[in-house]
């Protein structure tokens, strides 16, 4: 098994670049350098070190050189505060040579505890060097150090440092080579993030009132918090906690919706995959929701767990299987996305992009799919399904939209409404056409001759217009002429006076009795 083929909570740590942005700075500093504690004439053609210095951290005093460097650049730089970003722990694969660390080396660091560690978090230098020296060892926790456009230190593989100004720092670069270290000039830190354009929908008002619906409707009732890559939390959602879910999500947190737990546990343990890995969640008789992934040598235990829950459901710890019903990041509290990491995108998610570039008024062009028996006609609009109501696909009546379209047929047509809470896009034909019914008012008061289209208890329609499907007027009772009420027929011509037209209400009103003395 390849840890490719593992959705990215599950890759190997730490990583180099795991992110799409909405709002990021994409600025290169000018200066990037390599300080480690490795003699570059110790390496062979490749590149590759083959002196004897050790590969982990002394957790003394070349430890200490490392920490007193970074804090030189950070000094000559005219830095003092410095921002998390991409936080991880280790999930399943850990890779590092000391075993981490209770807490994974961050007790005491931060007065709000480990929550203190979240992307965009400020701190001080002070932190951020032992930020440093927790990665250095090993313990298990990792970030990028920045400071917006002006310092970054990324801690990488074997005590490799990357530490990037946009000053020269000639004073911090002596005193590494002072401290026994080797700084190299770089074009870039190996673990600079790497931005790319994949769809990333925020977690704003249009998300959650998105999320309400689905719950509404019993499409969603689970919620994904991963607050640190590698760490999650899991929310049950009903009508009434998807607010109290949002007020406690962990900052520029990554989110997953997911269908509701099963409360059929007899179902969920038939379901669990006879080898390989999956990750089970469960809640709890208590109310509190556990996940865990294992593979076969733990499916009893994780079966024992889950048959005392009072709900579960088994999740593919595998990226190609692994199918929320959509996604998001929270954005900051001015509504900006700043969180750089992404989320995979979901049919849905991609869906809502679409949905965002499409606004009421625009003029599409699409292909009929489908004409649903109930009426509806569907249209493709470069991928996104929309749908035309009958009313809308004509002026004039219409007994089934077969009549004015078919399958396979392109269409221009205006967007009515763009529904992003339910992804729904709503399409009028008729709105790119002329209303014919106000250029009728001027035949008020003249009499034609038209053909009776259907009988109803209050009189008979006829059509006007000599088009298919022209426009139709009620003939009251009242207004046929004597003898007329038990004799006419449908397709019979009727001479018609017309009395008024209503184009706001759609109405034309028509008389035969006035207008039979004049045929």
């Amino acid at each position: 098994m390849s840890p490719d083929t593992l959705v990215s909570t599950l890759m190997p740590f730490p990583q180099g670049g795991v992110g799409a942005v909405l709002e990021a700075s994409d600025v290169q500093l000018p200066y990037v350098y390599r300080v480690t504690k490795y003699d570059p004439a110790d390496r062979d053609e490749h590149g590759y070190y083959t002196g004897t210095e050790d590969t982990v951290s002394d957790h003394g005093g070349i430890e200490a050189a490392y920490l007193q460097a970074v804090a030189s650049f950070a000094g000559d730089t005219g830095i003092s505060q410095l921002a998390i970003r991409e936080p991880q722990v280790p999930s399943l694969t850990y890779l590092g040579v000391d075993p981490p660390a209770d807490g994974f080396g961050l007790d005491g660091l931060f007065p709000v505890g480990a929550s203190g560690f979240h992307d965009g978090a400020e701190v001080s230098l002070d932190v951020g060097l032992e930020l440093v020296r927790v990665m250095l060892r090993g313990n298990g926790a990792w970030c990028r150090l920045e400071a917006e456009d002006t310092f970054a230190v990324h801690v990488g593989w074997d005590q490799y440092l990357y530490i990037g100004s946009c000053r020269p720092c000639e004073e911090a670069l002596a005193r590494a080579r002072v401290l026994g270290l080797f700084p190299e000039r770089l074009e870039a830190s190996p673990y600079d993030m790497v931005n790319d354009d994949d769809v990333q929908r925020p977690g704003d008002d249009d998300f959650w009132a998105g999320l309400h619906w689905a719950v509404a409707v019993g499409r969603a009732g689970l919620l994904e918090e991963t607050y640190v890559e590698g760490s999650s939390r899991w929310h049950r959602l009903d009508r009434d906690t998807v607010d109290t879910v949002l007020a406690g999500l962990a900052p520029r947190a990554r989110l997953a919706v997911w269908p509701a737990l099963s409360s059929d546990i007899d179902v969920v343990l038939g379901s669990l995959p006879a080898e390989g890995l999956v990750e089970g969640v469960w809640q709890e008789k208590d109310g509190r929701i556990d996940s865990a992934v294992v593979d076969e040598d733990e499916f009893p235990e994780l079966a024992a767990r889950i048959s005392a829950a009072d709900a579960a459901a088994p999740l593919s710890v595998y990226a190609e299987e692994r199918a929320p019903l959509f996604t998001a990041v929270m954005p900051d509290n001015d509504g900006v996305v700043r969180a750089r990491w992404r989320t995979e995108p979901t049919p849905s998610d991609l869906n809502w992009s679409s949905l965002k570039a499409l606004h009421r008024g625009d003029i599409v062009t699409g292909t009929v799919t489908h004409i649903a028996d109930f009426g509806v006609t569907f249209v493709d609009i470069g991928g996104v399904e929309a749908m035309i109501n009958v009313p809308e696909l004509s002026w004039r009546p219409v007994g089934h939209p077969s009549d004015v379209v078919s399958v396979g047929q392109e269409i221009t047509a205006e967007i009515l409404d763009v529904d992003l809470i339910r992804e729904r896009v709503s399409l009028s034909l008729k709105a790119l056409h002329d209303d014919p019914m106000p250029l009728l008012t001027r035949q008020i008061g003249q009499t034609i001759v038209g053909r009776v289209t259907k009988l109803v208890p209050i009189g008979a329609f006829v059509r006007i217009e000599e088009v298919e499907n022209g426009l139709e007027g009620l003939v009251h009772n009242s207004e046929l002429a004597a003898g007329y009420s038990d004799s006419i027929q449908v397709g019979d011509a009727l001479p018609v006076r017309i009395l008024d037209i209503d184009p706001m209400r759609r109405r034309i009103t028509l008389s035969h009795r006035q207008a039979a003395p004049e045929l």
